[in-house]
């Protein structure tokens, strides 16, 4: 089921007050060939859907990228069925209509309501084990033993890396609004915090430049810079940058199984990454603030949502 949808306009064609109602199905080629900073965009229609049963191997390909080298440890079909088991919470972004594969994913899963899954065990004891190796999420400790009083709401979000932002505070909104309808209608949903799993990068030198001696392109359009733990790190989630306003705290970890040596070419061509996990946890009141500060640093309309893409991006995980 459909929840909303925007058209978006290819953004050279807006710009110039092309008001061509003809489709455009294609790449829109750059005018400046060559250049380093050229991208191409792409006509989209974007439309916002429920979980839905056909949505079962996408659900476990983004959870794959969002897990980094770590998804190995988790049962990746369980977690895809108890969000699929949540048929009106959560919602996916879709560009191919009802049977077309999710771009974008987030939900949210009750940690003190399916403690008793395995799957959500997992996901606790490695989160509790990640959360003792980092200082700045210590504080975590507390809130995810099964004997806490907290009601924490397992926020999991993730996107090709090629899908803006801006979709992201719709996708937050409607939770907002499932997560109160399901409390009213005395669903289990009664949350205090919320811990937001995420994940961030330090950028090394390409190996491939040493060889070649070619120059660095630069980063990818909408990267941001933070300091974490004593280090520079850029986000995967430029969201997270605006959520880390409303949090009680925030950390990353190093993922248990070893990054494998090399470039990535999962998002960038001209730089390798040394990814690693990243966990938001704020008060339940605090991410309704929050929301409203997403929608106004990342607001969805024709000119900003687009779809980018450019020669090194890629929608693989």
């Amino acid at each position: 089921m459909a929840k909303r949808k925007h058209v978006e306009n290819d953004l050279e064609n807006s710009a110039a007050g092309d008001d061509s109602e003809e489709e455009f199905s294609g790449l829109e080629e750059s005018s400046s060939e060559g250049s380093e900073d050229d991208y191409d965009e792409i006509r989209v229609e974007f439309e916002w859907f429920d979980p839905q049963k056909q949505d079962f191997e996408g659900f476990q390909m983004l959870l794959r990228q969002l897990l980094g080298t770590d998804a190995s440890f988790f049962h990746l079909g369980a977690i895809a069925d108890l969000i699929l088991e949540q048929k009106l919470l959560g919602s996916t972004v879709k560009t191919d209509g009802n049977e077309g594969d999710p771009h974008a994913l987030l939900t949210v899963l009750n940690l003190k309501q399916h403690r008793n899954r395995p799957v959500i065990k997992s996901l606790v004891d490695y989160l509790l084990d990640r959360a003792s190796t980092s200082s700045s999420l210590s504080p975590l400790l507390s809130f995810l033993p099964a004997n806490s009083s907290n009601e924490v709401g397992l926020i999991l979000s993730e996107r090709w890396v090629n899908i803006a932002t801006e979709v992201v505070p719709p996708m937050y909104e409607m939770l907002l609004e499932e997560i109160e309808w399901a409390v009213n209608d005395k669903e289990p949903y009664t949350f205090t915090h919320y811990l937001i799993w995420s994940k961030i990068y330090h950028a090394i030198p390409s190996t491939l430049d040493e060889i070649t001696n070619r120059p660095m392109k630069k980063m990818k359009p909408g990267s941001k810079k933070d300091v974490n733990d004593g280090q520079s790190m850029y986000y995967f989630h430029p969201e997270d940058e605006v959520l880390h306003r409303y949090a009680m705290f925030h950390g990353t970890f190093d993922y248990k199984k070893p990054v494998p040596e090399g470039d990535s070419r999962n998002a960038f061509q001209d730089f390798g990454v040394t990814p690693r996990g990243h966990l938001i946890l704020m008060e339940a009141a605090a991410l309704k603030s929050a929301v409203v500060a997403l929608k106004t640093e990342f607001p969805f309309s024709p000119t900003t949502a687009g779809v980018t893409m450019d020669e090194s991006w890629s929608s693989d995980p």
